[in-house]
């Protein structure tokens, strides 16, 4: 490492010596001092390297959450390896593309993930090996195999702007884009978070996100850098959620519809002690926000940000000013911009654009890609927004080439769910559309034409979906139309589709 150097790893060392045995993480019965992880995070970062891993060389990673998983991040910061992580919710072929993409010379998978792996380690000549993240099972070797050794071995140089994570971003055109993050953005996104949520030694954060998610992950390294604990869940369990918040103190949880009505509906029964957790962020309603802060006295924080920003880039307490997304943090600038590069006054929409150091290296292989989303020297976002006199932004939707729906925190690009609708036999037309939904925040609507004469179940078309891409991405109402609203370009006209069927 150079002189002015920082790292992920960095930050493992520091922990160990400042606070030695107090507790790091939570999995299960399981209680792991910074001491203790720096040393398992040694023994990993050393059984990789023997396994033939070098610097920049990808770790695909598909799994639930779990110590393991942890471990690995640690271990390719400290080696600079290239973590992988692979959304589980994702489709065989989608999950294909995924590691065709990243290339992975080293792939681990969860049990209950090795029927979807297995075929495609065999497939591709890039995979040299491959792992449980527990006992060896098949032609997957044991986790605990690359921990048999005393953690001490040469490792390369890294340095602060070296790769650290690639995330796989919803599909453009049908095919995900891989953000890669480096140590840099994720340390300025962690000093970020750390100075605006006030997170100390004495904080604690319920990861009930996946570690694939820059949320769930982004807010578990936050913590981690100050000093804290973190509670590791394989995937949302509401019981033992409310059983670690009252017996360990969570004071931090990151959250998409509908976790939080089901923790507060769970604990009508349970009961348990909520007073600690101070912190909440992500979205939900404002009635499910109202319930948590006077249940908690704590604080619902709204945000914008995405992969490519590192996490959050903006952040407010709801009621601050309600309807916002909050103020531009410490650590980026966030602006306004027109289609030729012009910044737009107060009051006035625009694209959201970002710079500064939690702004992403660029897109995996995608040389032309990065450069046009780094235009006028600026990240730009695809979403748009406004500012008001007093400096809070506000959500105005997706740039018209970019509109997103967001169903539960998962990124969906209507082209990709129309995409496969056109493959059904008997779909002429489809527009797929974003409506509100109180259970999801969000959901998916297909407003189709079908072929003349023809008939289908709204049930069927749902179904022949999720069959083809990840369940999530599956509308969950369809609606049949003689015809479809056009432009003058003959083009299918999604705003007047939305201002016709915009309603769940």
């Amino acid at each position: 490492m150079g002189l002015y150097d920082f790292t992920i790893y960095s930050v493992i060392k520091r922990n160990a010596r400042v606070y030695g045995n107090q507790v790091a993480w939570i999995f299960g019965e399981e209680k792991i001092g910074h001491l203790q992880f720096k040393e398992r995070v040694d023994r990993l970062a050393c059984g990789l390297l023997k396994a033939g891993l070098e610097k920049g060389d990808r770790i695909g990673v598909i799994a639930q959450n779990s110590m393991g998983y942890v471990y690995l991040y640690g271990a390719a910061a400290k080696i600079g390896a290239v973590m992988l992580p692979i959304n589980w919710r994702l489709q065989p072929e989608e999950v294909e593309y995924v590691i065709s993409d990243g290339a992975p010379k080293l792939v681990f998978s969860g049990d209950e993930f090795q029927d979807l792996t297995g075929p495609l380690v065999s497939k591709f000549d890039f995979i040299k090996k491959s792992y449980t993240m527990e006992a060896a099972a098949g032609d997957f070797m044991a986790f605990d195999e690359l921990l048999n050794n005393d953690g001490k071995c040469d490792v390369p140089e890294v340095n602060t702007d070296d790769a650290f994570m690639i995330i796989h971003t919803a599909a453009v055109e049908g095919k995900p884009r891989g953000a890669t993050l480096t140590h840099s953005n994720i340390i300025a996104a962690n000093l970020q978070g750390m100075a605006i949520w006030n997170i100390t030694p004495e904080d604690c954060h319920l990861c009930v996100l996946p570690l694939f998610h820059i949320a769930g992950l982004g807010t578990a390294l936050n913590v981690m850098h100050a000093g804290g604990k973190n509670i590791v869940l394989p995937k949302f369990d509401p019981d033992l959620a409310l059983k670690h918040i009252q017996e360990d103190k969570a004071t931090i949880v990151f959250e998409f519809p509908p976790m939080l009505s089901t923790l507060f509906e769970r604990n009508k029964e349970l009961k348990c002690d909520l007073s600690s957790w101070r912190i909440v962020g992500g979205l939900d309603t404002p009635e499910m926000i109202k319930t948590y802060e006077e249940t908690t006295g704590g604080t619902f924080w709204v945000a914008f940000g995405q992969s490519e920003t590192s996490g959050l880039v903006t952040y407010g307490a709801f009621n601050e000013r309600p309807g916002s997304a909050g103020k531009p943090g410490f650590a980026n600038e966030v602006e306004l911009m027109d289609a030729h590069g012009n910044f737009v006054e107060t009051g006035k929409t625009g694209e959201i654009v970002v710079r500064g150091p939690m702004v992403f290296k660029g897109y995996w292989n995608l040389e032309k890609e990065t450069e046009y989303t780094f235009r006028y020297g600026w990240h730009h976002t695809g979403d748009m927004g406004r500012y008001d006199e007093d400096g809070y932004l506000f959500y105005a939707g997706r740039m018209p080439e970019k509109e997103l729906i967001k169903p539960g925190g998962e990124n969906v690009y209507p082209s990709e769910v129309e995409k496969v609708i056109l493959e059904h036999p008997l779909v002429e037309e489809a527009s797929v559309i974003g409506v509100p939904d109180e259970q999801w925040g969000e959901a998916i609507k297909a407003v189709c034409v079908l072929k003349q004469g023809e008939s289908l179940a709204e049930s069927e078309l749902i179904e022949f979906v999720a069959a083809k891409i990840a369940r999530f991405k599956k509308p969950k109402y369809v609606v049949y139309v003689p015809e479809l609203p056009k432009t003058d370009d003959g083009s299918i006209n999604r705003a007047k589709v939305k201002e016709a069927h915009g309603k769940a």
